[in-house]
């Protein structure tokens, strides 16, 4: 395997070369979105289900009290075997990694790209520079541990990784884990594989230095209400909680977590991952028959990641034609012949697909 490329350091205003801060729900913001289908954020459609409304709903008379979020991480930390002192919880996964650059001390920080740029862009707001383990596509974006150098002290790493959908083998980044060295694995979307496989949730106070993140907006639909958690050791969780502000975690969203961990939700979840496959093998498959359209696989997540010519024109071809995808080129590692397509319901795949077949039919050969 050819092993991916390390960038060099950059920090500091004006040096991105890519728009880190850019994210899928720029493409359906600040414009008439009626009859708009959006492909291009990964949430969950049809979500949050009738059940957690009424969940969050009733935690609404309690607003005039302070969050409490004791019953919350209890209900985490149960559903993952773990300790509660090795839960923090948070205003989504994307506050961790601003509380990672701020209470973490590092020398030579590393992110593996592509993935979400969130963690990049908090390193850099610390006044990090940070370097780039960039994985090629030639290589499946497929994770190659000897790529991460020995003396990075802080790795970021995607899992499934946004935007190429690859699921990382647990080992193989298992292996990245060793004294001195803070791990970071966003698994913001391990619910929406079947079983969970490959997570190291489970391995949270064994390998050391691991720091697991996971969201509850993707599955539940709950991006409007930030919630999600840190898996660590003691001792990062309680320098991550003195980085945090007094009651990070509105009383809304504490019930949504609570609510979420119940074995019925995860048993919905479970199915929901189920069907996601489903319906991403559907998407698959009608991808393939356009022959200048080329998918990173095998894909695991709830989001497919495809080259094409003229990906920008396509893009805006599909918007005109009622569907908002994602670009792909404010990824490092990526560029301007990339879109990230979010997998929906068959039905909705069958138009896309018949939108995309318009689209390239009107374009120049």
């Amino acid at each position: 395997m050819t092993g991916p490329a390390l960038s060099a350091p950059r920090t500091g205003p004006g040096t991105e070369e890519v728009d880190l801060r850019h994210h899928g729900d720029a493409e359906v913001r600040g414009a008439d979105l009626t009859g708009l289908t959006d492909l291009a954020v990964n949430v969950r459609a049809g979500t949050p289900p009738a059940w957690l409304k009424a969940e969050i709903a009733a935690s609404l008379d309690g607003l005039a009290a302070y969050p409490d979020g004791r019953a919350a991480r209890r209900a985490v930390a149960v559903r993952h075997g773990l300790p509660e002192g090795r839960v923090l919880l948070t205003a989504g996964a994307a506050e961790a990694f601003v509380l990672l650059a701020r209470a973490v001390r590092a020398r030579r920080p590393v992110v593996v790209h592509p993935q979400f740029t969130e963690p990049e862009a908090a390193l850099r707001d610390a006044g990090y520079a940070v370097g780039r383990v960039l994985l090629a596509e030639r290589d499946g974006f497929r994770l190659d541990p000897a790529a991460v150098p020995d003396d990075a002290d802080l790795v970021v790493v995607g899992n499934p990784t946004n935007p190429t959908s690859v699921l990382h083998p647990a080992d193989a980044v298992a292996s990245l884990a060793r004294p001195g060295r803070t791990l970071v694995v966003d698994e913001a979307f391990m619910d929406a594989v079947p079983g969970e496989r490959e997570s190291l949730a489970g391995r949270v106070g064994v390998l050391p230095g691991l720091v697991v993140l996971r969201s509850l907006t993707k599955t539940w639909g709950l991006a409007g209400l930030r919630i999600g958690y840190v898996l660590a050791d003691e001792g990062t969780v309680a320098e991550l909680a003195r980085a945090q502000p007094l009651w990070p975690v509105s009383s809304p969203a504490l019930a949504a977590a609570e609510a979420c961990c119940a074995p019925a939700a995860l048993a919905e979840a479970a199915a929901a991952a189920e069907e996601i496959a489903a319906d991403r093998a559907h998407l698959l498959a009608r991808l393939g028959a356009f022959p200048e359209v080329a998918v990173a696989e095998p894909a695991a997540g709830p989001f497919v990641l495809v080259r094409l010519p003229g990906a920008a024109a396509v893009r805006a071809g599909l918007r005109a034609r009622g569907f908002a995808v994602r670009r792909g080129d404010t990824f490092p590692g990526l560029g301007p012949q990339w879109l990230r397509l979010a997998v929906r319901d068959r039905a909705t795949t069958d138009r896309f697909a018949a939108a995309l077949a318009d689209v390239l039919g009107d374009a120049p050969r």
